[in-house]
Order: structure tokens, then C-alpha cells, then sequence
């Protein structure tokens, strides 16, 4: 059984990055602000991507099950953070310049994959509800297996954005290997 104050408090510390994000912009402390947020929201979407896919490998190894109920929340705040991560795309940087926007997708592949994994996000997000799990049923965890899709883009599109020192979207890569290397070995395992 999972305590009642660890949602809330999941829920506060999910905010933090943006609560500092605004104190700092607040404050000019970023050069540029336009890039802070940028790579800020991205930072923290992929941060939520990883933890909401390490959730179910600890559950398994360690036999907590009430972990599986706050999943949905972190998965949630990779999608808000992936949208804001867009928003301030869309906006601040391209002050929604549909054509200017077009052809950065089309001229620059980590803006495509960027485009994709957020496409992908979308309907996770939307049918994250009560609601949409009884509508779905057993289509929903087909459906939600997007994510796997989404991560591996989210983690390319960080990859090819870097021109110099990889050493942070590598540490994201190796680290999504392992998640979705330990669901491999385990579906492996019971299909044989």
C-alpha cells in the first residue's frame, strides 16, 4: 500500500524544475533564456520518460506493487514537460511561424524525431484517464506501448541536437538500453 502523501509530494516535486526554471528566468540568471527553457523542458521530459520506465522493472525486482500507482502521474509530467519543451519552441522560438517551422522540421532531422516523439506522447497522455482505461481495456496497454517508440526518438532527437560533448544524451541512451534491455530479457524469458 502506498502512504497518502507520496502523490502529493511526487506531485510538488514534479513542479520544482519548473518552479526553478521561472525563478531563474525571473531572476536573468539564464544568458539566454529562449535556449534555458528549451533545454530545460527537454532535460525534464526525458528525466520523466526515464523514471516513468524504470517503474516497472523496480516494481518487479523489489515486489513493490504500489509503485505501479504513481506511474500514470510521472508519465503525465513527461508529457507536460514535453509539451512545454514544444511550446517554447513554437513560441518563444519561432514565434509561430508555421512555414519557418515547416521547414525546420523538414531541413532538421532531430527537429522531426522531436516532432515524432512528441506525436507519439500525445495519445498516451490523452488516454491516461480511468475513463479511457475501461473504454480501451486490453487495447489500452497496446496502445501505451507507444512509449517505447517515444522514448528511443525523444533520446535521438537529444543526440542529434548536441554537436559537442555527447556525454549527456549518451548517458540518456545507455540508460533507456538498460530499461528497455531488462523488458527484452523478461518477455525473452516467458516466451521461452
Amino acid at each position: 500500500m502506498l502512504p497518502r502523501w507520496v502523490k502529493p509530494l511526487l506531485f510538488v516535486l514534479c513542479l520544482l524544475p519548473l518552479a526553478r526554471m521561472v525563478w531563474l528566468v525571473l531572476q536573468a540568471v539564464p544568458v539566454n533564456p529562449v535556449e534555458f527553457i528549451t533545454r530545460s523542458t527537454g532535460t525534464w521530459a526525458l528525466v520523466g520518460l526515464c523514471l516513468s520506465l524504470a517503474i516497472s522493472p523496480l516494481r518487479r525486482i523489489t515486489g513493490y506493487g504500489a509503485l505501479l500507482r504513481v506511474r500514470r502521474m510521472v508519465g503525465l509530467f513527461a508529457f507536460f514537460y514535453a509539451a512545454l519543451h514544444l511550446l517554447t519552441y513554437l513560441w518563444l522560438d519561432q514565434f509561430f511561424d508555421w512555414a519557418a517551422i515547416l521547414r525546420d522540421v523538414l531541413k532538421r532531422p532531430f527537429v522531426t524525431l522531436g516532432f515524432a516523439a512528441f506525436l507519439l506522447l500525445l495519445p498516451l497522455a490523452v488516454t491516461s484517464t480511468d475513463g479511457w482505461i475501461r473504454r480501451l481495456r486490453r487495447n489500452w496497454g497496446r496502445l501505451h506501448r507507444l512509449v517505447y517508440p517515444a522514448a528511443v526518438l525523444a533520446v535521438l532527437h537529444y543526440l542529434w541536437l548536441v554537436k559537442r560533448d555527447l556525454t549527456e544524451p549518451l548517458l540518456y541512451a545507455a540508460v533507456l538500453a538498460v530499461l528497455l534491455g531488462v523488458r527484452i530479457y523478461w518477455f525473452c524469458r516467458a516466451r521461452s
